[in-house]
């Protein structure tokens, strides 16, 4: 997800995308760890996810 995409979410929208992406990157360590991962780039593209809704969710809190 884009940087311009998380700045259109509601504080809802953004809290359910957190949860998501945090879920999904948990089912993929797992993945990761036993041999299963199929595209490992996706790891990164979701910690920046992540990383992107915090951003935002601070923003917003000041």
């Amino acid at each position: 997800m884009k940087a311009a995409d998380v700045k259109k979410l509601n504080a809802e929208e953004l809290n359910q995308n957190m949860v998501a992406s945090q879920q999904e990157l948990f089912k993929l360590r797992i993945q990761a760890k036993t041999g299963q991962l199929e595209n490992s780039s996706r790891i990164s593209l979701l910690r920046r996810t992540i990383a992107r809704i915090k951003t935002e969710q601070t923003a917003r809190a000041k």
